[in-house]
């Protein structure tokens, strides 16, 4: 079998750790076997390669996450980038062609599409090998996972089914209902009714056909610059809504979103994580800190404190989900980022007289990785290594560079960085505008 892997969304609801290049399941918070800490798709990957389950992961995503999800789960996994994001049917169709034309997958292998930020425990992935028997004994075309409810929630969809039994305990998909008000959402479990967990199981042949009627093509690189062409709808509206012959798995396990404040603060390990001091009179107050500075934290009922590079924020967790609505007035970038090679924390941005900026960053480049050769058309750069060995090219001129080196890169000139070992340094721009499109790349050179 192959799993497709869903990594979207931009990262406001758990602002300020997250901003729009790190999203919540980057977010290295979670408890880790290794008595470390790892995040929510390290997590599932995890749960997914002890399960046995498959080693056949391909992530669909979009360029801004695609180097947090190969520096943090290394490149084993295959990735397919969306040209421009539009929801998740054009997300499945262009994954699933990756399959089909680049893999050479046969139509009758079964693919199962599932989020990588879920929060659950290890039968959820038993209860994937039962969608998958399902696809290959014929029950259904399209097989869905339905989660036992807990609560009347607001925030999911909900999915129907017939009082059949189709095989063990499977039933016949008879409507979906979308995110539904409380009221309304009281009834349906009355009724029986399960939540939709965004977990799909199919035939490749079934999502290809259902491809052509949009695209034909031959190979996948046609289908990707014909990316457009696709509707912007969600799969569910678009496939599951329309199946003529869908079934749905029930699952009763543990299960959660961990999208928001107060989700997330019931799975962390500890009241506080990073450089925090936690006083004696704190009552249900949880404090993240990703700055080098210590927080001190005493007095407070029903809290949540988060520092990061990006903000500060102090909010009480009855009002923890509205941090959303003010993160997305927020007109400032990013200031923590991580790339397929390292990551970089911005530390300051200044503007002078005559028009000149000048931009700092401390970056980890991680060993054996290398930034490529590439120059800027309205910058210049000075990099100062405080940590670390690596090889410094400059218009394919290369050069051994150590700690205290400096590399001074005019505007214009191309120049790359390998790390022999993990490096730091210091990187000071200096130009206008300072802004991260202005790259031309070049295949790495260097001169013997």
């Amino acid at each position: 079998m192959q799993l497709i892997l869903l990594s979207g969304g931009s990262g406001k609801r758990l602002w300020p750790l997250s901003n729009d290049t790190r999203s919540k399941q980057f977010l290295p918070l979670l408890a880790s076997p290794n008595g470390g800490m790892e995040s929510m798709i390290q997590r599932v990957v995890r749960q997914i390669r002890e399960s046995k389950l498959t080693d056949n992961i391909t992530f669909a995503t979009n360029a801004v996450q695609c180097d947090s999800i190969i520096n943090q789960l290394g490149e084993d996994v295959s990735v397919v980038i969306e040209p421009e994001r539009r929801d998740t049917f054009p997300a499945i169709a262009l994954a699933s062609s990756y399959l089909s034309k680049e893999k050479q997958c046969s139509n009758d292998e079964v693919v199962v599409v599932m989020p990588c930020d879920v929060y659950t425990e290890s039968i959820y992935f038993v209860t994937i090998g039962k969608m998958v028997e399902t696809v290959e004994k014929n029950v259904a075309d399209l097989v869905l996972m339905g989660i036992t409810p807990t609560y009347p929630s607001e925030k999911f969809g909900y999915v129907m089914s017939k009082n059949d039994d189709l095989m063990d305990g499977i039933a016949t998909v008879e409507r979906f209902v979308e995110k539904p008000n409380v009221e309304k959402a009281k009834e349906l479990l009355a009724q029986g009714a399960c939540w939709n967990g965004g977990v799909f199981a199919f035939r490749l042949g079934y999502m290809m056909n259902i491809v052509a009627q949009y695209i034909k093509a031959e190979t996948f690189q046609e289908i990707h610059e014909r990316y457009v062409e696709f509707p912007k709808i969600s799969f569910d509206y678009e496939v599951a809504e329309k199946s003529q012959s869908i079934a749905v798995v029930p699952f009763a396990g543990k299960w959660k979103d961990l999208g928001t404040w107060n989700a997330l603060c019931e799975e962390l390990p500890s009241t506080h994580i990073g450089n925090v001091m936690m006083g004696d009179n704190n009552v249900n107050t949880n404090a993240v800190n990703e700055l080098d500075i210590p927080v001190f934290c005493d007095g407070l009922k029903d809290v949540i404190v988060a520092a990061s590079p990006d903000g500060i924020m102090v909010c009480n967790k009855q009002n923890s989900e509205k941090i959303k609505d003010y993160a997305n007035k927020l007109t400032t970038r990013p200031m923590y980022v991580e790339r397929s090679w390292g990551s970089y924390r911005v530390l300051e941005y200044s503007e002078f007289e005559g028009g000149s900026n000048s931009l700092t960053k401390l970056v980890h480049l991680t060993a054996g990785k290398n930034i490529s050769c590439h120059l800027h058309h309205h910058c210049s750069e000075i990099w100062t290594c405080i940590a670390g060995e690596g090889i410094f090219v400059l218009d394919g001129e290369s050069r051994e560079v150590k700690r205290g080196g400096i590399m001074n890169i005019p505007l214009g000139h191309y120049h790359a960085l390998k790390a022999i070992t993990d490096m730091t340094f210091i990187e000071v721009q200096i130009g206008n505008p300072l802004v991260e499109d202005d790259v031309e790349r070049l295949e790495w050179k260097r001169k013997q």
